[in-house]
């Protein structure tokens, strides 16, 4: 693949990453939180099913591989979407997407803790100055009164969680299937959620149509598919690394569509996040890393 080629894929990959959370925030104008979530990727999942049963894909045979695809359905898109779009209630979407992409720090942590797994030593600097990053981000919101701080930071707990089970089951898995069935438990679930636990509210306008079907198809299918495309046909360390581009076109897009003021501290602790992800994330000079976040 062509350097030039690489740059834009990317660059569109994450742009759509980050400015989902400013698209999703004046989502929540129209809609509410778990029902545009879930709408979002109820839609996306029934499409890609869709495809991959006409591409005839390898499914799962066994019900426990079912399972274990709506268990990472749950973590990676039910709990960690649910949270991102109802953090957007009361904290910005540069906020949010800030926090949200701190998972590949707590990849780390919970990773030693509970899997076992070794990292380099400059995978725990980027850790600690990750963290030094959110301190200095939240500022005096570090006291978590806010509730979109805790949901945030719980967006950022339930990737993690997905990352570490999709360590450990997602070779079983054919990629698209896992995603497309992934993405339709999740979105269902949601919907679930919604019905349950909010009071349902949708406006039906040219807005907020194109807003959903923006972020089902453009934000879901379109991302994901760039996102596997370039871990296919480049080293998957040099791919991730650029993952810390998405939180700065979340700050970016927020003060482009929602004119959210951008802060010293939140700029300067964005950029020290950003830095410590990239550490994480840095292959090691043999070209290998412990653990794709």
């Amino acid at each position: 693949m062509s350097r030039t080629k690489f740059i834009i894929l990317l660059v569109i990959t994450t742009g759509l990453m980050g400015s989902s959370f400013a698209v999703g925030k004046i989502g929540l104008t129209y809609v509410s939180p778990l029902l545009l979530v879930g709408l979002r990727f109820t839609i996306a999942g029934l499409l890609m099913t869709s495809v991959v049963a006409l591409l005839k894909r390898p499914h799962p045979r066994k019900l426990t591989e079912w399972l274990q695809m709506i268990m990472v359905g749950t973590f990676q898109t039910a709990f960690v979407m649910g949270c991102i779009f109802l953090s957007l209630r009361t904290i910005s979407a540069g906020e949010s997407s800030i926090l949200t992409f701190t998972n590949p720090l707590l990849v780390v942590v919970f990773g030693t803790l509970f899997m076992k797994m070794k990292y380099r030593k400059l995978q725990w600097v980027g850790v600690v100055v990750g963290f030094l990053g959110v301190v200095i981000t939240l500022g005096a919101s570090l006291n978590l009164q806010k509730l979109g701080t805790v949901l945030g930071l719980m967006s950022a707990i339930s990737w993690a969680v997905a990352t570490l089970l999709l360590k450990r089951w997602g070779s079983a898995f054919d990629t698209w299937v896992l995603t497309a069935y992934q993405m339709l438990f999740g979105g269902l679930l949601l919907l679930l959620m919604s019905a349950l636990f909010e009071d349902i509210h949708i406006v039906f306008a040219p807005a907020s149509v194109f807003i959903i079907l923006w972020l089902a198809i453009m934000a879901s299918i379109v991302q994901f598919t760039i996102w596997f495309y370039l871990l296919q046909k480049e080293d998957p360390g040099k791919v991730s690394s650029f993952l810390f581009l998405a939180p700065l076109f979340g700050v970016i897009s927020g003060w482009l569509l929602l004119n959210e003021q951008l802060h010293f501290s939140t700029l300067a602790g964005g950029s020290i996040i950003l830095v410590g992800i990239y550490l994480v994330n840095k292959p090691s000079v043999k070209g290998t890393r412990s653990q794709p976040s």
